[in-house]
């Protein structure tokens, strides 16, 4: 597989996780908490090729997202695509205030920067400057207010997308050897991805389908 064609992959993995993240209720909104959340990345071609964090600290009515995302691709112990990234979303109630995300693609960094202006969120990455709605949401859903979202940000790219929600159909995932009651979503967008809520409306799993195959995040527990 060509390093363009795996470059595409991650950059739909970077939504994606709109797909990734943990829920802090809004009933308990105004508590303070820090929650982490650590998913195993497996390719169904490529096997285990890393780790996606989001720790999630609120105080109040702010909230803080910090997400690390790890990922290492090799065939026959030859690398084929290695990417890093270190992002922090600020929130304050339901709005999202700020973003500063960096992405490393096999060495080279690509910056991402946002801030709410106005009725705008203001986006400045290597696409140039873009005035998204008010209710962008970063493609990592650390919230069950994600299904809510109809635009979205790429995290690694800056491009807004719009996108359809559907599903919320009951089902069982397999999580830690236990078999987990979840209701399962669909996102629809240039990419189509899958995420699985449990009755706590934790993400314990997502799916984005590709090119090269799927690829699975499982929460750790």
């Amino acid at each position: 597989m060509s390093a363009k064609r795996l470059s595409s992959l991650f950059a739909a993995i970077g939504i994606s996780a709109v797909i990734l993240g943990y829920t802090v209720a809004s009933a308990t909104a105004a508590s303070d908490a820090t929650e982490q959340l650590r998913y195993q990345v497996r390719h169904s071609v490529y096997g285990n090729i890393g780790t996606y964090t989001n720790l999630v600290q609120s105080v109040g009515q702010m909230t803080t997202v910090r997400t690390t995302a790890h990922f290492l691709v090799t065939m026959l112990g030859v690398g084929l695509h290695r990417e890093d990234a270190e992002r922090t979303e600020r929130w304050r109630g339901e709005r999202l205030i700020s973003f500063v995300g960096v992405t490393k693609k096999n060495g080279n960094a690509i910056e991402i920067k946002g801030e709410a202006r106005g009725d705008d969120f203001v986006i400045t990455s290597p696409l140039g400057t873009i005035n998204a709605p008010a209710a962008v949401q970063p493609a990592n859903p650390w919230s069950a207010r994600c299904l809510n979202s109809t635009m979205m940000m790429r995290v690694d790219t800056g491009k807004i997308e719009k996108v359809r929600v559907n599903g919320g159909a009951e089902t069982t995932v397999a999580i830690g050897g236990a078999s987990i009651p979840a209701r399962q979503f669909e996102i629809d967008g240039a990419t189509r991805y899958k995420v699985w809520f449990d009755r706590d409306n934790v993400p314990v799993m997502f799916a984005v389908d590709d090119d090269s195959g799927k690829v699975t995040f499982i929460l750790e527990r």
